[in-house]
């Protein structure tokens, strides 16, 4: 089955948390500290694999998690890192962030690399807090959480060429015949129900990919027939086969099929009318009147399209369609991608931070103040004070103020919870008490 469509949810591992312990060794009477880091978390990257050219695998397999990282031991020994989770994506996949909108990558290299979710820095232990004052500090750090992002993927095959045209038009069979593709040709309409890839190798040296589409018909633009969908799958070839049915083996006239087939493209996208476009009239073998085929190569090359008369079944005008497709592909610049980057920059503002009151209750997020809160232990002192600092350092409070807040006020960051005490002249970190 093809699929070129899927939702998935992805879900990078949290750091692990870092230790507090202290030596305990013979002849080493100050030992010190001696809690190790935690491990980092698991991340959840994406993977462009040649190999793979639909989506069918999200059917089934639609959230991808990775494992927290360990915690830190004693004798400054790190938590071992958890292991990356590699999620397989066909060349041509365009991955998106459902929340934003935002394009996040265009996966059109064999082992292009995306990271969909970072895994979380694992909590550095004990060791790193002393000082000359706090010889032995009881305090170490949380790791990291990991994130949670839903993604939605699209795929547009990677092509050169791309065949359109009306249904048993003979595109299925000139694929076969070019190529090693073997799609399905019978004597009916729609025997391609998915996009077809094909290799056509000229010679040792040259060699194009070629995509066969589902044919399109009147009003596929408002979802008759197969509708429009497949269209995506020759938006980034850089020439286009028009297959019309010369010996009118259906009884439509291809003058007509070739204006509908035109007008359903420009309802779709400009950018495909754009597009250098070979008109290959199919079936010649049909006719017997060959002044017919002569009329329509007029009608055709007064429209300005280049003319070639074909027949699938034994090969007659292929090779010298083949042979000028590849001296456009040749002369024709690569389509422009969606986007050049190959990794996620991320890059948290200082905007981040929202306020929302609900009964009298100031709800504080941000990404930024999420991490702070899972990183901090609020049964310790020393911890606490780093948090204080934090939240000093991210002027939170002036933001709070700005909304309104007042003495005595409950702040809940995602579940912990508050009493907002003003912070007096000359101090130097905020006075919350926590409930």
């Amino acid at each position: 089955m093809f699929i070129d469509r899927a939702r998935i949810i992805v879900e990078s591992g949290a750091g692990g948390d870092g230790a507090v312990a202290f030596r305990r060794e013979k002849y080493v009477p100050r030992g010190g500290p001696a809690g190790g880091d935690g491990g980092e978390g698991g991340s959840v990257i994406a993977v462009a694999d040649q190999e793979i050219n639909t989506l069918q695998a999200f059917r089934r397999h639609r959230k991808w998690a990775a494992k927290k990282g360990e915690n830190g031991g004693a004798k400054d020994c790190f938590g071992k890192a958890a292991d990356d989770v590699l999620v397989p994506v066909p060349l041509g996949t365009l991955i998106y962030d459902i929340d934003t909108g935002k394009l996040i990558a265009d996966m059109t290299h064999h082992g292009q690399r995306v990271v969909l979710a970072k895994g979380g820095r694992g909590g550095r232990g004990n060791s790193h807090f002393a000082t000359p004052a706090v010889r032995a500090p009881t305090y170490a750090e949380k790791g990291e959480p990991g994130e949670r992002r839903e993604m939605r993927l699209e795929l547009k095959v990677l092509a050169d060429v791309g065949l359109l045209g009306y249904p048993s038009v003979g595109k299925s069979s000139l694929i076969r015949k070019v190529s090693g593709a073997k799609p399905q040709v019978a004597a009916y309409h729609f025997t391609t129900l998915n996009p077809i890839l094909g290799m056509v190798n000229l010679d040792e040296s040259r060699s194009f990919v070629m995509a066969d589409i589902p044919g399109l018909i009147e009003g596929a633009s408002e979802g008759v027939g197969l509708g429009d969908e497949f269209l995506r799958h020759i938006e980034r070839t850089r020439v286009l086969i028009h297959v019309l049915d010369a010996g009118g083996s259906e009884g439509r006239d291809p003058i007509d099929d070739f204006h509908v087939i035109n007008q359903e493209l420009a309802k779709y996208s400009d950018k495909l009318t754009k597009k250098k476009q070979l008109v290959a009239a199919n079936k010649i073998d049909l006719i017997t009147d060959m002044s017919q085929l002569d009329k329509l190569r007029e009608e055709i090359e007064a429209e300005g399209y280049e003319f070639f008369p074909i027949c699938t079944l034994d090969g007659r005008g292929l090779k010298l369609l083949m042979e000028r497709a590849w001296q456009i592909i040749e002369s024709t610049p690569k389509v422009e991608l969606e986007t050049p980057d190959t990794s996620i920059i991320y890059d948290v503002k200082p905007d981040d931070f929202k306020v929302k009151v609900e009964d009298g209750v100031y709800y504080l997020t941000g990404k930024r103040v999420q991490k702070l809160v899972n990183m901090t232990n609020f049964d310790d002192y020393v911890s606490l004070r780093r948090f204080e600092k934090a939240w000093k350092y991210m002027d939170l409070e002036k933001l709070l103020k700005k909304e309104g807040i007042k003495e005595g006020d409950t702040v809940n960051l995602y579940g912990v919870e508050f009493t907002y005490t003003a912070r007096k002249h000359g101090e130097d970190t905020p006075q919350e008490d926590e409930e």
